[in-house]
């Protein structure tokens, strides 16, 4: 039984990881930003990182010290709300959104493109594509052992390639100059790009992918909890490293591509027309590839951790069997189409970051508290109450009325009222549990 792993090791984990988060996510939200921000990028960007980066690093440490599965740090709020949280987050980043799409995203970029000019039934491209890429991600999937090879040393040197050289190129000869801001970014800026990070999901991804980054580990014959949890930070160090420059670099293409090609709808649309301009129409087909690949090794990662997770759960059926089933549910709802499966995106995101950073914080200041359940159920109550609304404001559910009733809540009106009315929790369950001698807990890697 191996202590720990030589640099070399850690470092091509890290770039799996990497792999796993970056998806479409990673680089189309950035970019748009970049464009409305203009010269308030960088304290956008600030905000954007707290909750696109920064966290997934915190993420990673909690699951860590809580016992590395989501279940067990949500299982410190209660045996039931562990197992549905942990069941709503899987589905939400596996077969019901992210799988469907991801792999819709890369239709629309890699493939639409070169089929628009012809008179083709779309939808029936649409469903031959998602048949074979899905097809080739549950191949992938098969064999988790070999994720670090085919993910952290050959996928992912392939589209940092490609990558890099557009990133260079940008910064060699800048598209423009960057503009003045528009809206939403003219006020409260660090805040808008706070909540704009929520957008990347890597914050619930690294909650999904850490059984599957355990198993990794496991596999290099490091299996004492104390040394995983050490290889899984280290490694996590060099993963956030990766995503905060990506993130930086692609928001500088946009803030500096308006000139250039304009305003785009998307981030998706402004990578392409970016790429065309600084490398003509092999730019287009750069990006393709990028997106191509990007969204390959998403799906692999979700659909794995997925699978991993229900096998777990529900040993009846074995982890290849999950991942038939999985790929199924995907295959059917990528084939509703990308417009409706992002109308779900926002609500969702909305209920469950708020849930997720809440336990982030809580496993960290753990000892604070004695670990009191109390704590964690008052805490949970708050942020949960209030995510709850803004998910509703979100999916267009009675707004005016949440607007106006909760008005008096610091920060509601911002999208960050849950951390006031979190706080009031945490605090109410802190009395209750000192008036009633509750029992300490300490953290599952403690025990």
């Amino acid at each position: 039984m191996k202590k720990s792993l030589p640099f070399s090791r850690i470092f091509v984990i890290g770039l799996m990881l990497l792999s796993m988060f970056l998806g479409a996510g990673n680089i189309i939200f950035a970019p748009k930003l970049g464009q409305l921000a203009g010269t308030n990028t960088w304290v956008a960007m600030i905000g954007f990182l707290i909750t696109g980066v920064g966290l997934v690093l915190l993420a990673i440490i909690s699951l860590a010290i809580s016992g590395g599965t989501v279940e067990k740090l949500a299982g410190l709020v209660g045996k039931k709300f562990g197992i549905i949280f942990s069941v709503l987050l899987f589905l939400t980043l596996g077969p019901i959104y992210v799988i469907p799409r991801t792999t819709s995203v890369v239709y629309e970029v890699s493939i639409l493109p070169s089929i628009s000019s012809f008179n083709m039934n779309t939808s029936i491209i649409l469903f031959i594509f998602s048949v074979i890429f899905i097809a080739l991600t549950v191949w992938l999937s098969m064999t988790p052992g070999k994720f670090v090879d085919r993910l952290g040393r050959i996928i992912t040197p392939v589209f940092g390639g490609l990558l890099v050289i557009l990133i260079v190129k940008s910064f060699i000869t800048p598209m423009g100059s960057i503009g003045a801001p528009q809206e939403p970014y003219l006020d409260n800026i660090f805040l808008k790009g706070f909540v704009e990070g929520y957008y990347t999901m890597d914050v619930l991804a690294a909650f999904v992918f850490g059984g599957i980054f355990i198993k990794a580990i496991a596999n290099e014959g490091i299996t004492a909890k104390k040394d995983v949890s050490t290889t899984f930070i280290k490694a996590g160090i060099i993963t956030v490293v990766g995503l905060a420059l990506l993130q930086l670099s692609m928001a500088w293409i946009g803030a500096t591509s308006v000139d250039a090609i304009g305003m785009g709808e998307n981030g998706g649309e402004i990578l392409a027309w970016s790429s065309k301009q600084l490398f003509g129409n092999i730019g287009l087909l750069m990006i393709g590839t990028v997106v191509f690949l990007t969204g390959i090794t998403t799906n692999i990662a979700c659909l794995s951790s997925v699978a991993e997770y229900f096998e777990r759960q529900f040993p009846r059926y074995t982890y290849k069997q999950w991942i038939y089933i999985l790929a199924f549910g995907s295959l059917v709802i990528t084939n509703f189409g990308l417009a409706t499966i992002l109308e779900l995106a926002s609500p969702v995101l909305l209920l469950l970051y708020p849930i997720a950073i809440a336990l982030i914080v809580l496993s960290f200041t753990h000892k604070a508290f004695n670990g009191y359940q109390a704590v964690y159920v008052g805490t949970i109550t708050g942020v949960g109450f209030v995510a709850v609304l803004d998910a509703l404001k979100e999916a267009g559910i009675a707004v005016n009325f949440i607007d106006q009733t909760f008005a008096f809540i610091p920060l509601f009106a911002n999208g960050a009222g849950w951390i006031t009315t979190g706080l009031i929790g945490a605090v109410i369950g802190l009395i209750y549990a000192k008036m009633k001698s509750a029992e300490e807990r300490a953290l599952p890697i403690e025990g």
